[in-house]
């Protein structure tokens, strides 16, 4: 498949859930049940009551298609810590460096705030896409949705 968009072209947003309109939202749902659903062939129940506590990390092209996406739990949702979570990119964008703008677009906000802590659950098969951005493995292998995942934590003094 050829790379539609080169990452530099994304243009990134993060906003809280009162500052997302029908349209955004629809964009999400659609790009999260494109790959987790669809493309993953796992059908889980999504819509967790998650989104309307987190921010939400936008991704879109020069023609506003969303592209990448991910969402920041705030402490005490998910976990004691703030996490990461629904990271994903479009398959129109993948091995583009889209992935790793998205996660430093994260990383930059959390980094901005002095928040020294921030717990994901990994799909396991990206465990080393996450240590390059400070993470690490902090928990046996189980399976979420039939799918091996790993808790990963980044910690920073």
């Amino acid at each position: 498949m050829p790379n539609y968009l080169r990452p530099m072209n994304i243009s990134w947003y993060i906003r809280a859930w009162n500052e997302l309109s029908a349209e955004t939202l629809y964009a999400i749902l659609a790009l999260r049940a494109e790959v987790f659903v669809v493309e993953q062939n796992c059908p889980y129940q999504d819509v967790d009551g998650k989104d309307l506590k987190s921010l939400h990390v936008l991704g879109y092209s020069e023609n506003g298609e969303l592209f990448a996406y991910a969402r920041l739990v705030m402490p005490g949702i998910s976990y004691d810590e703030w996490s990461i979570g629904r990271v994903i990119t479009s398959p129109r964008v993948r091995r583009t460096g889209a992935g790793e703008e998205l996660m430093r677009t994260c990383m930059d906000y959390f980094e901005a705030r002095k928040i020294s802590a921030v717990r994901i659950s990994a799909q396991s098969y990206l465990h080393d896409f996450y240590t390059k951005f400070g993470f690490v493995r902090v928990s046996e292998e189980y399976l979420e949705d039939d799918i091996p995942h790993m808790e990963m934590l980044f910690t920073q003094s």
